[in-house]
């Protein structure tokens, strides 16, 4: 290598700073542009004939960016995802879609901070090493530990007081989580009710307590984070609010919602249609779109209570033709506080944060526990942290995994799984690397997918026929159609065979059409259903949020393009607007990917209709598909 070559791989440009350039620029430029244009400006491409017209090339930023288009086309979707610039049909040429800055964007100029956030998406490479002490525990125990891998078996017995478990998809986490409890109180001797257990959802807090009654281990204190909120406020309840309070059900809150709309001068119609675009109301029911309406308010409340700040105007902060919707659901949520704290109305949120301001002020009252075990650590949230933290546990177990932290938009932070031995220095991280579900492509596709999160990747022994399909579609209604067809010749049980999509809208259209063609289903979304499984005969559709922890052997994701793989559209307009400074919207979409992909035991069918499929689904991994596939030696089937 000669000595300029040697310069140029010494010298590593500081590309953290890129997308402030494209915000920049399109400040710079004096009119609006076309993608097109605005990467032949950053590339310095004196060719382009509206750069030579306008005497462009003598702006400030022009050639600031000399990469590769894939890599700034990359950044400007990245800006598009969290809302600093948008996409809008030009005036002046109807086949044209300029790109303009947003509030957001320029807001970002004056004060970068995307730049800070912008998360170092992996764990240091920490090697989970077995000892000779832990090895000789493993052959004492070998009756009691013989279905586990030797890194399973180190999470169950492993003796530090702080245990961090990065639990890959299908790697059996909860399975060692409860396996950890049966060691404690059978080979430790720790008293059942000295254990607490803490999980996310009720489904998965009744199935761990089967999962221990099973075991003969009756007495553990298996909790939400909700739950064990609402213990503490029943049993103090005099003290923390010195009167009757109520938990706030979907009753009072369409009551609270008619009484908020009706002060602040609108008809639910009408705010119904100043809130959503007509592309959002499609396919759904006034009583969808009601509900939608209604959540939006109430966790718009709860962002602030999180936060713990006041409610405020936060229509000053969003773009000129969002304020009027903005502004309407900040008089809405201000009357809703008033109407929740008149009629001694809590919601989960309030629950957590009185608990813990009533803990951190009768600290007499802070519940003892000897082992304290988190289960889907990677989705805990800031205050979810905090009531961990007033427990102070001497022993503490999680167990997560970063590359499924799919939940950001919820107030969910990565960062206390990334940062955890940060937190806790003399933390074990015991690494769970074999999957037990999946067959080895599809593995091979999911950790290529996440490659960059530089974690371990996953292994597997399961050798299935070699399995996956990118197809393309001339449009969505062919795309349908093909998966019913291949659902009805399927031999494949029912229940075994999901459908998944990142948008509602998509799986409402499918499911209308399996109705016509009398294929039982169940559709599970956000909102709807979200608990539910599948019964013997019937095919599950489901948004991929509302499908973690779950497989199937056959699973196709429907609209793998652009558009939803970083999702473009959402049904929640402002709460997308006041969230998206919180975390990284695209990685958080390429996680999202990532969990569906992972729920296919053997057949995987990606499907897109559009031009080309999502940027998330790299050259490597289209090398990976075209290896099994035979059909034109081509890595994308056209139908």
């Amino acid at each position: 290598m000669d000595k300029k070559k040697e310069l140029i791989k010494d010298y590593e440009r500081d590309k953290s700073k890129d997308y402030l350039i494209i915000l920049k620029t399109l400040k710079e430029i004096p009119f609006f542009v076309g993608k097109n244009l605005l990467i032949d400006f950053l590339k310095g491409n004196t060719k382009n004939k509206s750069i030579k017209k306008n005497r462009l090339y003598a702006l400030s930023n022009f050639g600031m960016i000399i990469e590769s288009e894939e890599y700034i086309t990359k950044i400007i979707d990245n800006l598009i995802s969290n809302k600093f610039i948008e996409t809008a049909k030009s005036q002046r040429n109807k086949f044209l879609r300029i790109i303009r800055i947003t509030t957001k964007g320029e807001l970002e100029i004056k004060n970068p901070k995307f730049h800070e956030k912008k998360i170092k998406n992996h764990i240091e490479n920490y090697d989970t090493i077995i000892t000779e002490e832990e090895i000789k525990i493993f052959n004492e125990l070998k009756d009691f530990l013989q279905k586990y891998d030797d890194f399973q078996k180190k999470a169950i017995i492993s003796k530090n007081s702080k245990i961090l478990c990065i639990a890959g998809a299908g790697s059996g986490k909860t399975t060692v989580l409860i396996k950890r409890i049966e060691f404690l109180v059978k080979y430790k001797s720790i008293k059942p009710e000295k254990i607490l257990a803490v999980t996310f959802t009720r489904k998965a807090k009744e199935e761990m307590q089967r999962r221990l009654n099973e075991l003969n281990i009756n007495n553990v204190n298996v909790e939400t984070f909700n739950s064990f909120s609402e213990k503490i406020l029943k049993k103090y309840q005099k003290e923390i609010y010195g009167r009757q309070m109520n938990v706030i059900n979907y009753g009072n809150k369409a009551m609270a919602i008619s009484m908020a709309l009706n002060k602040s001068g609108f008809k639910l119609s009408e705010a119904i249609n100043l809130y959503f675009t007509e592309n959002q109301k499609r396919n759904k029911t006034k009583e969808d779109l009601s509900n939608l309406f209604m959540n939006d308010c109430f966790f718009i409340i709860d962002y602030f209570k999180i936060k713990n700040k006041e409610l405020y105007d936060f229509s000053i902060e969003v773009d000129l033709k969002n304020k009027k919707s903005a502004r309407m659901i900040n008089e809405v949520c201000k009357h809703l506080t008033e109407y929740m704290k008149f009629n001694g109305l809590r919601n989960y949120t309030d629950q957590m944060i009185d608990a813990i301001n009533f803990l951190k002020k009768s600290k007499e009252h802070i519940p003892e526990f000897e082992y304290i075990l988190v289960d889907e650590y990677q989705d805990v949230n800031k205050i979810q942290v905090e009531l961990l933290d007033i427990l102070k546990p001497k022993n503490l177990f999680c167990v997560g995994d970063p590359r499924q932290s799919i939940f950001g938009w919820r107030g969910s932070d990565i960062k206390n799984i990334l940062k955890f031995k940060n937190k806790y220095t003399d933390s074990d991280i015991v690494i769970l690397q074999t999957n037990y579900r999946s067959s080895e492509y599809i593995i091979k596709f999911m950790n290529t997918l996440v490659k960059d999160m530089n974690l371990p990747d996953l292994k597997t022994s399961l050798i299935f026929e070699k399995n996956i399909k990118l197809i393309e579609f001339s449009n969505e209604e062919r795309e349908y159609d093909f998966i019913i067809k291949k659902i009805l010749i399927s031999n494949i049980p029912k229940e075994e065979i999901f459908v998944l999509s990142r948008t509602n809208r998509q799986l409402r259209e499918l499911s209308n059409l399996m109705k016509q063609k009398n294929i039982l289903h169940i559709l599970k979304t956000e909102e709807i259903n979200s608990e539910v499984t599948a019964k013997k005969g019937e095919i599950t559709l489901a948004t991929i949020h509302s499908i973690k922890g779950l497989e199937a052997k056959t699973v196709f994701i429907i609209g793998c393009n652009e558009s939803n793989f970083p999702c473009k559209t959402s049904d929640h307009p402002l709460v997308e607007m006041i969230k998206i400074e919180e975390y990284d919207k695209e990685e958080e979409e390429k996680r999202l990917l990532y969990v569906g992909i992972s729920r296919a035991k053997e057949n995987l069918y990606l499907t897109y209709s559009g031009k080309k499929p999502t940027y998330f689904i790299t050259n490597e991994m289209l090398e990976i598909i075209k290896s099994q596939d035979n059909i034109n030696n081509n890595s994308t089937i056209k139908e």
